[in-house]
């Protein structure tokens, strides 16, 4: 497998939607009730997030019927999981970066 090319995901930056990517990254498949304890969040926040990451191609979202009880579970897309390696090889880019190096944006503050 080869390194992700750094790249910032606007889609995914969000911490709800950071946490549920590095979750499911490292999963087949979670169940959504478990996602959602983790998270710490209410079922309609986390189908909020998970809604926009589906909609974006990078979670799959599959129902089921186990024991006459209705189950979701959430998966990444392989999409999903080249776009969560990215972005945290960007980020790695970001927090790794020589203090003296030079920035984009405003001076340097000196």
């Amino acid at each position: 497998m080869t390194a992700a090319v750094p790249r910032f995901d606007a889609v995914i930056h969000p911490p709800p939607r950071l946490q549920i990517c590095g979750l499911l990254a490292a999963v087949d498949t979670m169940e959504f009730s478990a996602v959602r304890d983790a998270v710490a969040v209410s079922d309609s926040v986390l189908s909020k997030h998970v809604k926009q990451l589906e909609e974006a191609g990078y979670v799959a979202v599959r129902k089921a019927t186990i024991a006459s009880r209705q189950r979701t579970s959430l998966a990444l897309t392989k999409t999903g999981r080249a776009a969560f390696s990215a972005h945290v090889a960007e980020l790695r880019r970001i927090v790794e970066a020589p203090l003296d190096a030079p920035q984009g944006g405003a001076g340097t503050g000196r």
